[in-house]
């Protein structure tokens, strides 16, 4: 699942990306990337670039902040964190979440003639 472009997919990628750092703290988005990656048991293989179209959608809106540092290889990498609005946006968006999905289990589950 290298590169996917689909709206779906860009709400859930930033859904996971505000919950990583709400979870774990400020990261690079190596960091991150990797985060998920392991959480998904791989099922996720995620790109650099997917990653940083993401953070730069959530740091347009304000729902996450980036400053420099040095990461574990002391290199200088950027950090983000989510903001006070990012952790609202994060509530939001999760209890969208668990409605869609309730709605999606309901239809997988129906049955013929019932």
């Amino acid at each position: 699942m290298a590169e996917v472009k689909s709206e779906v997919f860009q709400g859930t990628l930033d859904l996971m990306v505000l919950k990583t750092l709400e979870v774990l703290g400020p990261l690079h988005g190596y960091g991150i990337a990797r985060r998920i990656e392991q959480m998904s048991e791989q099922l996720l293989r995620l790109n650099e670039g997917t990653v940083y179209a993401s953070l730069l959608r959530l740091s347009q809106k304000g729902w996450i902040r980036s400053a420099w540092g040095t990461s574990e290889n002391n290199r200088k990498a950027r950090f983000y964190s989510i903001s006070a609005a990012g952790r609202r946006q994060l509530a939001r968006e999760a209890e969208n979440w668990e409605r869609f999905s309730e709605v999606i289990g309901r239809i997988l589950q129906m049955q013929a003639g019932g």
